[in-house]
């Protein structure tokens, strides 16, 4: 998907939300467990209820990963649909891939090809050579872990540096002489808001994927008020906060009713 692609659904949806399916088994209500898929029939769901109020969906991987081959059919089974079914909705695999080159390669092939997701989320400490060859790839997104809603966040991403910045800052300015860093993308959690104005400084114009918007107790207006440029420059992801609003059979009238709240919030900034 392009960016101009992304932004016109942004604008004809007045919604910069993403909505994460980290569908955890355990978790799903237990009228679906006599599905033959039932985590991919969660997700079904799930995604017809809010399909109208969201730009994306984040596929956690790790959730899809832990069932095995089971995992890997429903991961498989959603992307299918959602590309066959709502072609203009933005792909994230969540899976924070970063290994060397032509390991690299190989986890692009899986989730460009493969998997045919338009984005997936890596992380930067090997370096160039591990992120680039995801870039090779025409109008799909490589989404840079940047600065993060975890608490261990401060273990490293904030570390002071001899010439005077952080080393988030570092990643960023160094990801920007990258080949074919125009499809970059960065995560940037909602929990830190006041990082924002120094981010936008060195990356204007990127898109930030933002977790950390309910559950994790994130403000959507911090977020907006220092993450939006003019082309609104942000995917806001809520997951556990919509998918499991409730866990009986009602729960996707009540992931629907969490979407349409937070859009709702969203178009006054669109």
């Amino acid at each position: 998907m392009t960016i101009q692609s992304l932004v016109q659904q942004i604008k004809k949806k007045k919604s910069f939300l993403c909505v994460g399916l980290d569908t955890d088994i355990q978790k799903i209500p237990e009228h679906l467990k006599t599905h033959d898929d039932p985590v991919f029939e969660f997700n079904r769901q799930i995604i017809e209820a809010t399909a109208e109020y969201c730009v994306a969906y984040k596929a956690n991987i790790a959730f899809y990963e832990a069932l095995g081959l089971k995992g890997w059919e429903a991961l498989k089974q959603t992307i299918d649909y959602l590309n066959e079914e709502y072609p203009d909705i933005f792909t994230i695999a969540d899976a924070k891939r970063g290994d060397i080159g032509n390991t690299a390669s190989k986890y692009a092939e899986a989730f460009f090809t493969d998997l045919n997701f338009d984005s997936i989320t890596v992380a930067p400490y090997m370096g160039k050579d591990s992120v680039e060859p995801f870039l090779k790839y025409k109008d799909k997104h490589t989404i840079l872990l940047a600065l993060t809603s975890n608490e261990g966040a401060f273990d490293f991403q904030t570390q002071d540096l001899k010439d005077g910045s952080q080393v988030y800052q570092k990643v960023l300015e160094t990801s920007k002489t990258w080949k074919n860093s125009e499809q970059l993308m960065y995560v940037v959690g909602a929990t830190k808001p006041e990082y924002f104005k120094s981010i936008r400084a060195i990356v204007p114009d990127s898109f930030l994927l933002v977790p950390g918007v309910g559950a994790q107790g994130g403000s959507l207006s911090e977020v907006c008020k220092y993450g939006l440029n003019k082309n609104y420059g942000l995917l806001v992801n809520s997951s556990r906060g919509i998918i499991y609003a409730s866990k009986k059979e009602d729960f996707a009238e009540a992931a629907k009713l969490k979407a349409q709240s937070l859009q709702k919030e969203m178009a006054d900034f669109v």
